[in-house]
């Protein structure tokens, strides 16, 4: 007989059959075990709830339990139950192997620290949000998203970054990685081959470009930003910026430059990309405004609350031209993909009640300090500078000629550091001096000061 029963919050199938009930259970509760389907800890049922779940005996159950437990698969205590027993050694056979540890400094770029997440002010807007909500709130969302945070977000956006936008112009996402996706596979629809990207950026766009369709083709960076005219020779139909604050880099877009990538934009029928995923973080001026503003239907603005709130939410939201919008939203379809509605209505809560701002200027201060500090404990290093503005969670360390990148991020894995040299971050780039990306943003509060002390100490021991 065949029997489907609820251990713990697990179902098991289970063929319990024939003469010999009791072995035929023995052999498939082990199997259980030895197999990992029912993990160490994990508590079973009593003896007369699986005896009446399978329709035998409740002795035979305790029997099988008390044979198992005395050859050490399972543990059981008179008046508390009985559980898979904890053992040493390797995982069992078909059980997933742990990820190594990661390191127990970090200082990569671009990286938020976790446990800064407003877990109580989220807690509530998730139940406000939840409570509030009408009944078709839940039923199957807009491909676009929620209503309710698209029209926040439309707000926000505007008041925030200046950007142009309507709520049936935004887009949400499960990050930017799948924004992105969605705006490859678009692009390469419209018969799009190629997209330029920064010379200097995050290696996994340039692969989820590569992976849908694109080509990526690096463009130069300097200290005003990319090199807009470099453009002009590329048969592209689309370039993928961060204007406000290029990762890695630091640099800002300048204004001519700004200019100069909107006619391009415009003369070749191309769209632009625009990354703002830090652009709220500016701490020595007031935050350079979007780009989308100068093209509202030439430019894909694209945030997210990864570096706000938390990159754990998944949420990203695009502000496209109107035209493109349609594409998006077939494209979205067919892929399959939902959207978490209670989790987005939570968002537009916090934005529409401004605990989002209130969130935003906590982190601007948090960072702007350790950015701060940064300075002050690299100023003694000998032909070392900090480059870019005062922004974002991350700055570039300027290192002497000749110092290897390499050999200081070695350095700093062996004190227990995570550490990126700039050159790791490059594509196709042209040489330009050593110099290793500083990011502030991922230690939690009690590490950073020993993260920081760690990098001084690896770029001091390579210095010449």
């Amino acid at each position: 007989m065949e029997r489907t029963w609820a251990i713990s919050g697990i179902d098991l199938h289970v063929e319990v059959g024939g003469t010999r009930v009791a072995r035929s259970l023995e052999r498939e509760l082990r199997a259980a075990v030895t197999g990992g389907r029912l993990p160490a800890g994990t508590r079973l049922p009593s003896s007369r709830t699986l005896g009446a779940d399978l329709g035998i005996a409740r002795n035979t159950v305790a029997e099988v339990y008390g044979r198992l437990a005395a050859e050490g698969w399972l543990e059981s205590r008179v008046g508390a139950g009985t559980w898979v027993a904890r053992r040493p050694g390797p995982p069992p056979a078909g059980a997933d192997a742990e990820p190594p540890p990661p390191p127990a400094l970090d200082l990569r770029g671009g990286i938020p620290d976790p446990s800064a997440f407003p877990r109580g002010e989220w807690a509530a807007a998730l139940r406000r949000a939840v409570e509030s909500a009408p009944a078709d709130a839940f039923d199957y969302p807009d491909p676009r998203g929620a209503a309710p945070l698209r029209e926040a977000l439309a707000g926000y956006t505007a008041r925030a970054r200046g950007v142009r936008a309507r709520a049936e112009n935004v887009v949400v996402g499960h990050g930017f990685g799948d924004l992105l996706a969605l705006l490859c596979r678009a692009l390469a629809r419209r018969g799009a081959r190629r997209i330029a990207v920064e010379a200097y950026g995050h290696g996994r766009h340039r692969r989820i470009a590569a992976a849908h369709g694109l080509e990526p083709v690096p463009v130069p960076v300097d200290a005003d930003g990319a090199d807009v005219a470099a453009l002009e020779g590329l048969d592209v139909g689309a370039v993928l910026l961060t204007p406000a604050h290029q990762f890695p880099t630091g640099a800002v877009l300048s204004p001519e430059r700004r200019r100069a990538l909107v006619r391009w934009a415009q003369r070749r029928d191309a769209l632009v990309l625009e990354d703002d995923y830090d652009g709220e973080f500016r701490y020595d001026r007031r935050a350079v405004g979007a780009v989308q503003a100068l093209a509202p239907d030439r430019v894909v603005y694209l945030g997210t609350a990864s570096k706000s709130l938390a990159p754990g939410l998944g949420t990203a939201w695009a502000v496209a031209p109107a035209g493109l919008v349609p594409e998006l939203v077939g494209l979205r379809e067919l892929s399959g993909a939902g959207h978490h509605v209670p989790g987005q209505l939570a968002l537009a809560d916090l934005i529409t009640s401004h605990r989002y701002d209130l969130a935003v200027r906590r982190a601007r201060a948090v960072h702007r300090d350790r950015r701060r500090a940064v300075a002050a404990a690299v100023a003694g290093l000998p032909g070392c500078s900090l480059s870019g503005p005062e922004a974002g969670l991350h700055c570039p360390l300027e290192l002497p000629a000749g110092v290897s990148e390499a050999a200081v991020s070695a350095e700093a894995a062996r004190r227990g550091l995570a550490l990126e040299g700039l050159a790791s971050f490059g594509s196709g780039a042209p040489e330009r001096g050593p110099a290793m990306v500083i990011g502030y943003g991922a230690p939690r509060p009690h590490l950073f000061a020993p993260a920081l002390a760690a990098a001084v100490a690896a770029v001091a021991a390579h210095l010449p």
